[in-house]
Order: C-alpha cells, then sequence, then structure tokens
C-alpha cells in the first residue's frame, strides 16, 4: 500500500508534538488539569487506619476562647491512649508557650503517652522581604516525651497541593512528614511522593474533638489506629486547594497523605512509555484507509492508551504523563480527519450543483489579493422561512435571481456562492462602498419572482477589505454580515484587531478630556436590606458612553487607567459626584447610603486621601452616609499599609466594606485587624448557594462568622427568589443583584428608592 506523503507529515509532526509536550510546562499542565478526572475514575474509599480527631465547629462553639487551653489537649491525648490509640498525631502549633496551668497538663499528658504521641515541626520564611526559613519546634518542656515530624506542605504555583515530602530539614534535623511516620515509610527529606487524590477523603473516620475530651466516643474506633488531631473549622483556617476535591483542611490532606503511602510508596514513570504507545497508535491512525476506520482506531487508541495508564496507576502505583499520549493521539486524529477532509474537497467541483454559482473554492483560486481588495458577503437572514415554503428548489431559485442582482454591481460580474445561505462577491477598485451599498439594499428590497410567485428576501452584508487571503476575509465579512443582522442595520464592516489595539492606546487620552467634559457617568445599583424590606445602600458604579465609540465597558478602561495612574482622577470625580447625588436624595431618603469603589492603588496613596478628606468637608454631608469597598485581594497585597488607610476613613466616620469576599486568601485573625463594617460576599459563591451544598456551607459560615464579628452582610449576584429565599433564611443583611435592579443612572434611582418606601408604608 502507497503511503501518502501527508501521512509521514503527520507522524513527524505527532512526535515533535510528543516532545514538546514531555519537555515544556505545557503538558505538565494539562496532566495537572486530566488529574481530576483520572482520580475520579479511580475513585475509592479511605482504609479506615487513619482516624481524624477534627477540632470541628462543634468544639469550637463548646470552647470559646482561642487560643484553646493545651488542658484541651492533654485531655484528648489521655483519652486516646486510654482507648488504645497509637501513634496520636498533632497538626497543631506548639511552638510558643499558652497558659502555664494548660503547658504543665498538656506535658505531663505526654510523659504518660510513653513516646506514642508526635508533635509538629515546620518551616516558614520570615516575611515578605526577608526569605530566610524560621524553624518552629514545639517548647522544651513538650519535646522530651514526644516524636518530631514535619507539616510543611507545599502547593505547586498554581496553589493545588497534589505531593507530600517524606520528610524535611527543621534545626538542622531531618524530620519525617506526618504521613510517613503514620505510614513507617522512609524517604530522603525535602523529596515528595504524589497524593492518592483518588481516596476519598468524606470515608476518612472522624471524631469531633470535644467529643473525644469528653470521652463521649467509642474506644473500638481508634483502638490500634492512628490517630490524626488538626482543624477543620472554617473560621482556623489552614486550608488547602486540591485538584479533585476542593479546598479542604489541611489535617485531611495529612491523612489522604497518610493513606496513600499506606498503601505503598507511589512513583511516577517516565514520559517515554506512553510517548511511544502513543506513537504507535498514530501510525495505526494514519494508515486507516476510511473515514470510519479513522473514528474506530482513534477511539481504540484513546481508550487503550486511557486504561493501560490507569491500570498500572492503581495496581503497580506507578503513575505515568498522560497528556503527552492523549495530546499526540489527539493530534494525529485531527491531523488525518483534516488530510481526507482536504482530499475530499479537492474532488469537489468549484460549482454549487443547486444553482450552478461558482462556490468559495473557485472564489478562492480565481480573486487575487495581491493588491487590496474589498469583498462584500450578502447574508439571506430569512433562508430557513424561504427554505420551509419554497422547498429546496424554489430557495435555490430565489438565490439564482438575487445572485442575478448582485452581478450588476460585481467586479467582472462574478457572484460566488460561498455557503448555503450566503453570497458574494468583490467591487471594482474604483467603485464607491457606501454609495454601492445604499442603491444595493434599495434593489435587494425588491420582491424576487419565483414560480410565479412574489418573495421578498431579508438580506444583510458585510464588508472587509485588505490583501489578506480570500478566505480570511470571507470569514471577516461574514462576522460582519451577522453583526449587522443582529443590530438590524443591513451593512457592517469588518472589526479589525489592529483596530481594537488602536482604540485601547488612544482611550486613555481620550480619557482626560471625557472627565473634563463630564462624560463619565455614574450609575447605581440597590441594596436590598432583607430585614427593612427595601433599598436602604447603593453602589455607585462608573460608566463611559463615548461621543464617538458609544458605550465603552468598565472593565476595558479602568484596568487601563490603573495602568497609566489615571485611576485617581477618575475615582475623584466619581466621589464628587457621589456626594452631589446624595445631596439630591437625602431630602426624602436621608438613611439611603452610597458605596464608591476604592482602588488597590489608592489605598496608601496620602495625596489621594487628603482630596478625599477635602471633597468631604466641601460637601457638608455627614460621613456617615459614605461607605468605601476595598476588594479581598488589595487589603492582602500589603495588609499593613491597607490597615493603616482603612483605619483612617472608619476615623472619619466612612463605612468600610470588604468587596469580593471569598476569593482571597483571609484569615479570621485578618478579618479580626480591619476596621470592617461590611462584607461583601462574592457573586461566584452566592449565585448557586441555593442550589449547591458547598456553596451553601461557605456562605452560610460566612454569615455567621460576620455577624460574630459586628459586621453586616451583603450578598453580591443574586439573580433569582430562590436565592433571595435562601439568603433570607441564612439571615444575610442585604442582597445586591439583577433581581432587584440593574445599575441605573440617578433619575431611575429616585424612582427606585421612591417605590421602595411605598412599598414599606
Amino acid at each position: 500500500m502507497r503511503v501518502r506523503p501527508s501521512s509521514w507529515m503527520i507522524l513527524a509532526a505527532t512526535a515533535f508534538f510528543g516532545l514538546y509536550l514531555s519537555l515544556s510546562m505545557t503538558g505538565a499542565a494539562m496532566d495537572r488539569a486530566l488529574s481530576p478526572a483520572r482520580f475520579g475514575i479511580l475513585h475509592r474509599a479511605a482504609s479506615g487506619t487513619v482516624v481524624i480527631v477534627e477540632m470541628d465547629a462543634q468544639s469550637t462553639a463548646v470552647i470559646k476562647r482561642w487560643p484553646w487551653s493545651r488542658s484541651y489537649y492533654a485531655a484528648a491525648v489521655d483519652r486516646l491512649r486510654e482507648a488504645g490509640a497509637s501513634p496520636i498525631v498533632f497538626d497543631v502549633e506548639f511552638s510558643s508557650s499558652s497558659d502555664s496551668g494548660g503547658d504543665r497538663a498538656f506535658a505531663a499528658a505526654l510523659a504518660r503517652a510513653e513516646g506514642r504521641v508526635v508533635l509538629p515541626t515546620f518551616g516558614q520564611t520570615a516575611n515578605s522581604t526577608d526569605q530566610r526559613t524560621i524553624d518552629a519546634l514545639p517548647i522544651p518542656e513538650f519535646r522530651s516525651h514526644a516524636a518530631l515530624a514535619s507539616v510543611n506542605i507545599a502547593p505547586d504555583p498554581d496553589g493545588q497541593v497534589r505531593t507530600m515530602p517524606f520528610g524535611t530539614m527543621t534545626a538542622g534535623v531531618p524530620r519525617p512528614s506526618l504521613s510517613a511516620y503514620i505510614a513507617q515509610r522512609s524517604g530522603a527529606a525535602d523529596t515528595g511522593f504524589p497524593i492518592d487524590m483518588s481516596i476519598d477523603p468524606a470515608t476518612i473516620p472522624r471524631l469531633s474533638f470535644i467529643d473525644v475530651v469528653r470521652g463521649r466516643f467509642d474506644p473500638a474506633t481508634v483502638r490500634g489506629h492512628s490517630v490524626l488531631i488538626g482543624a477543620t473549622a472554617i473560621e482556623m483556617g489552614d486550608r488547602y486547594g486540591t485538584p479533585q476535591w476542593g479546598v479542604i483542611p489541611g489535617v485531611v490532606v495529612q491523612a489522604m497523605a497518610a493513606e496513600t503511602l499506606l498503601r505503598g510508596v507511589p512513583g511516577e514513570g517516565a514520559a517515554l512509555v506512553p510517548y511511544l504507545i502513543a506513537l504507535l497508535a498514530a501510525a495505526a491512525m494514519v494508515a486507516a484507509a476510511s473515514t470510519r476506520r479513522l473514528l474506530f482506531a482513534s477511539a481504540l487508541s484513546l481508550s487503550v492508551t486511557v486504561a493501560v495508564v490507569l491500570a498500572v496507576q492503581h495496581w503497580l502505583l506507578v503513575t505515568y504523563p498522560l497528556a503527552v499520549a492523549l495530546g499526540m493521539i489527539f493530534l494525529a486524529g485531527i491531523a488525518c480527519a483534516l488530510r481526507d477532509v482536504s482530499d475530499s474537497f479537492r474532488l469537489q467541483r468549484t460549482i454549487d450543483e443547486a444553482t450552478g454559482l461558482p462556490n468559495a473554492r473557485a472564489m478562492s483560486a480565481v480573486v487575487d489579493t495581491t493588491d487590496a481588495i474589498t469583498l462584500i458577503a450578502i447574508q439571506i437572514d430569512n433562508y430557513d422561512s424561504l427554505l420551509a415554503v419554497l422547498g429546496v428548489r424554489g430557495t435555490s431559485d430565489v438565490v439564482t435571481r438575487v445572485s442575478e442582482r448582485l452581478a450588476l454591481i460585481a467586479d467582472e460580474r462574478r457572484v460566488f456562492r460561498t455557503s448555503e445561505r450566503q453570497l458574494a462577491f468583490t467591487l471594482p477598485a474604483d467603485q464607491p462602498i457606501e454609495d454601492t451599498l445604499d442603491g444595493l439594499r434599495l434593489v435587494l428590497r425588491q420582491p424576487v419572482e419565483v414560480a410565479g410567485r412574489r418573495v421578498d428576501v431579508a438580506a444583510s452584508a458585510g464588508v472587509s477589505s485588505g490583501t489578506d487571503t480570500v478566505e480570511h476575509l470571507l470569514v471577516e465579512a461574514a462576522i460582519a454580515a451577522d453583526d449587522a443582522a443582529r443590530a438590524g442595520v443591513f451593512w457592517r464592516s469588518s472589526t479589525h484587531e489592529t483596530e481594537d489595539r488602536d482604540v485601547a492606546i488612544s482611550l486613555m487620552g481620550e480619557l482626560d478630556d471625557a472627565l473634563a467634559a463630564d462624560q463619565i457617568e455614574v450609575f447605581y445599583q440597590p441594596k436590598y436590606n432583607l430585614r427593612e424590606d427595601r433599598i436602604t445602600s447603593v453602589e455607585a458604579l462608573v460608566r463611559w458612553q463615548h461621543p464617538q465609540r458609544g458605550f465603552i465597558g468598565p472593565d476595558l478602561f479602568i484596568p487601563l487607567a490603573e495602568k497609566t495612574n489615571r485611576i485617581e482622577p477618575m475615582t475623584l470625580h466619581v466621589l464628587r459626584r457621589v456626594v452631589r447625588d446624595l445631596a439630591a436624595w437625602r431630602s426624602t431618603h436621608a438613611d439611603v447610603t452610597a458605596a464608591v469603589n476604592i482602588s488597590a492603588n489608592l489605598l496608601s496613596d496620602a495625596s489621594f486621601n487628603t482630596r478625599v478628606e477635602a471633597i468631604l468637608r466641601a460637601s457638608g454631608l455627614p460621613n456617615s452616609s459614605l461607605v468605601f469597598e476595598v476588594t479581598e485581594s488589595a487589603t492582602m497585597s500589603d495588609p499593613v499599609s491597607a490597615i493603616a488607610a482603612l483605619k483612617r476613613y472608619r476615623d472619619l466616620g466612612i463605612a468600610v466594606s470588604m468587596d469580593d469576599y471569598g476569593t482571597g486568601q483571609s484569615t479570621l485573625t485578618y478579618l479580626r485587624q480591619l476596621p470592617l463594617s461590611e462584607l461583601k460576599i462574592d457573586r461566584s459563591f452566592v449565585q448557586h448557594a441555593h442550589r449547591n451544598a458547598n456553596d451553601a456551607l461557605l456562605v452560610r459560615s460566612t454569615i455567621e462568622l460576620a455577624h460574630n464579628l459586628g459586621l453586616k452582610v451583603v450578598a453580591e449576584g443574586v439573580e433569582d427568589v430562590d436565592c433571595l429565599a435562601f439568603l433570607r433564611d441564612c439571615g444575610c443583611d442585604l442582597i445586591q443583584g439583577y433581581l432587584i435592579s440593574r445599575p441605573v443612572p440617578l433619575p431611575r434611582l429616585l424612582q427606585l428608592l421612591d417605590a421602595s418606601i411605598a412599598q414599606v408604608a
């Protein structure tokens, strides 16, 4: 059998692509993306050898003071020791002294345990500017009767935890990790092993810490088992992202790592094995003589490769990279399919059989783009209706009649049927585009006669020009015609990326003029108070209605303003407008506050804060009528400066709201340090909380946490009634979203406020 030259090219491209994936970060990233599916297929329950004693919400509700007295840990050790647990492993920090009585009790309990207790050590960087590692060990009086093990967890660059070290060096001594200690597996310090994410963390046995302290558990649950004690309560932090199970407590990650090693030491196989398998599969696919055989070979190659790799991972505990093989097989399959399609196209005639018109292939062959050309695509918008009424033959006659009209103005009178509902042609170089299209619109408005009946044709036109290939210009013109149809106009010109870049570059130069000309408008989105059933606050949102470009979205110009140091004048402009509008509604709605977003770039800017104070003094309004919203990520980037700036706002009487809460990494301790009045839960958690159990748990716990800290809670992104009912049941204070209202200008806001009062009355 003769092998086509293109087949050798496909094999070579597949081989090089596999090498690229094997040697680049792309292959590793693809494997990370595939890992949830791999572990999902191999899903299994935990062995039950490891039992977690969780410091959970039930325990924190009983032991209200934090940090807990170590007498509680002493009681837990005694209870577990008496029940026959061994070892008893803590994932709790003991590197500093606590209350003396509790420390003495815990030290005595360790002595009674006679070496069955393991305490954690870990290393951490000194601070954001000092990258030295500081080792944290339990205080000396605890070390003499306990083993030490490392609790360090090192997430990957994407923030996901996939591996665990066998051990680490702390205080110059190699220490086993908690998981290695529990499983009694050895390995070199600072070398890791992959965690088996197919283990379902929900199947790991758990006991509440307070139940253990009080002796309210079955001793058989822990007898002869390893016990791991650590925090699972949300407010205690210590949570990590995982590729399969989302964000879970660190103690659960440690338990899964221990379960992994209890089954055996997993290894990682070389990429060469799946590479060779995929290359053989690609050869079989290239040799397929028909499309049906190609599909069969592709499906068989994929399923066999996946089955072999997963079987080795499950039974031999060796994980081979799968992305290389899958990428090669997909590339070979797509390349073979494109080859076959290309060969099929070469066999097709250049004439559309239904109308006798030249088709798109003919257009590509005969139209010369050496010099710039103007290409026009005519889209028949009511094609489906014509087809339903006239049938295939009648509709083809309509297309032919339309092409005859287009030929009157087309270059060399050539019109091409480039798709079922689309005709295309080029204009002579000296023919004006706008005048031609205006005349063409009038011509196409006239009905065409088909089989003795007059038929109206609805059409839209798209224009593209340049020296690109005919195929590219045709796509641009088709997109423009589609845009014209959606916009309700006859024709549109294509938009080029270069034009978009020019717009972005010139926008910032025009922003200064827009601020001076008062073109930057402020819209308001209401916040609905669920306790009072009315609007009690609004958020100010900036809008730019450009006189030539039309509406420009804030997602385009605000990031550019931040990058070009124009965010300060824009924010001050918004603040002046908000202060003015506040004065307009305070006569009838005195208790309705307004929130202004403050960029992270401005939080610690002394000049900006001075101007803010000047605006507020000049307004004569009470500062309590304002709320400044800052994002969680803004407060985390420079915590010291952020806290100082926010305290200054609070001292002025301005309420401070943390926006997009839940998207950053704020801990309970850090939240308590911030002078907040309000917490806004990000829409990504709110939208589906009434249907998604995990989101519901996060929303409920956040509301409870905020209320315990004396903060109001605003839920963003509320778009349906069921979500509102859920939030009301959770005790949420305010909601914001399209269910209440989209952002609106001041006159419409005043109407909403009046309606809100009337509803309450």
